[in-house]
């Protein structure tokens, strides 16, 4: 007797299923062979093959060439301010006033003593002159006549100190009106009238120069090697011996639309962070480019060269590595890994991995579950990856 007496029992109706089972499919089937379902469809497109510039893709920030902090120069009661806030300025326009009336009763009492120094100059130059004379006569000492010449040089030079006070009360009087040292756009007035300033404390308000800017970004120490390299294989001019072009976009533009130029290249790399500090130039006319933005920063990386490039779109990853599907003898889908590089005109660049004349499956590559599938392959350009078949029936709207 079965020490599990119920197993035969739960045996037999498995059995009668898996034979009804047959039955059916049999009896479907008619005796035919099994349904081969067609390959899929996927786009494929020829590898393209031209010389390409590659550029290096950064983010930076627009920094002001000029940057200035208006201070006043003289103290007094902040009289007003003459411009609008956050508006353009020009070199010499007023911005603020400063109570004048002392340094003007100052210049006044400058100009008093000028004028008081020329009448004691010419004084004691007539009181040389008849020295002069009276001596030739013999009628007084030459004691006399030392004591006219030095009236005289301490008049003339009590007319020099008597000038450059009058030129200082002047040039107190002129920093009363504070004007703009540069073309930029102003900042706040940080001062409202009525408070009192001393000289060079506080700020009243700051002015940026618009056209041009500088951008400002860094770099890695691996791209500053390369760039040493190539500038030593003469494949690439050093940025700091040549105006390097360098395209700049902001974060709502479509593309690199400012174009500008290198100016500068830091003499040290930061050890804290492995970076080192590049800046541009960039023409700013529209003033689109406003100081502190963020910026998409692309660097000319190589001079033109023979490159391979493909649709991101056609890019597989498997864990750490890159692969395409390409189209193999047959119509069948063949793994190939690749290395990447730069981006150029919406392709990428293909340094390893692919032959000229491969062609690329770059729609429908989620069909695809094994290499060596079966597939139908329709040819589209490789810009236009999800172009539709020729003929294809268009999409109801």
């Amino acid at each position: 007797m079965s020490r599990y007496p119920d197993s035969a029992a739960r045996r037999r109706p498995l059995g009668v299923l898996l034979a009804a089972a047959a039955l059916t499919v049999a009896g479907c089937g008619g005796g035919s062979e099994p349904q081969q379902f067609p390959p899929p469809e996927v786009s494929v497109a020829q590898v393209v093959e031209r010389s390409v510039t590659e550029w290096d893709d950064y983010t930076g920030r627009v920094v002001a060439v000029d940057s200035v902090e208006i201070r006043p120069r003289v103290a007094g009661h902040l009289r007003g301010w003459h411009f609008r806030e956050g508006g353009l300025v020009g070199k010499g326009d007023l911005l603020f006033t400063i109570d004048d009336r002392e340094y003007r009763a100052a210049l006044e009492a400058a100009r008093a003593d000028v004028a008081r120094a020329e009448a004691e100059v010419r004084l004691a130059g007539q009181e040389l002159r008849r020295a002069e004379e009276l001596i030739a006569q013999k009628l007084v000492a030459e004691r006399d006549l030392d004591t006219a010449r030095a009236r005289l040089q301490q008049g003339e030079a009590n007319l020099l100190a008597a000038l450059a006070r009058q030129q200082q009360a002047e040039l107190d009087l002129s920093f009363t009106r504070i004007t703009s040292p540069i073309d930029g756009r102003v900042g706040e007035a940080l001062v409202k009238p009525g408070n009192l300033v001393a000289p060079g404390d506080p700020v009243l308000t700051t002015i940026v120069s618009i056209d041009p800017v500088h951008v400002v970004f860094e770099g890695d120490e691996r791209a500053y090697l390369r760039y040493q390299q190539l500038a030593r294989e003469g494949l690439r001019p050093s940025s700091r011996d040549n105006p390097n072009p360098v395209l700049v976009g902001l974060a709502d533009e479509e593309g690199f639309p400012h174009r500008g130029e290198m100016d500068f290249v830091d003499n040290v790399l930061d050890p804290d962070t492995g970076t080192i500090r590049g800046r541009a130039v960039v023409p700013n006319p529209d003033g689109a480019l406003t100081p502190g933005l963020f910026v998409r920063v692309r660097l000319l990386g190589t001079s033109d060269k023979d490159a391979l490039l493909i649709h991101e779109q056609a890019v597989l990853t498997d864990q750490d590595r890159r692969y395409v599907y390409v189209l193999g003898e047959g119509n069948v889908a063949v793994r190939k890994d690749v290395t990447l590089g730069a981006r150029v005109e919406g392709l990428r660049i293909v340094t390893s991995g692919l032959s000229p004349g491969d062609r690329v499956i770059v729609n429908g590559v989620r069909k695809i579950f094994f290499p060596g599938q079966p597939v139908g392959p329709r040819e589209v350009p490789m810009d236009q990856p999800d172009q539709p078949a020729p003929g294809s029936p268009p999409t109801a709207g």
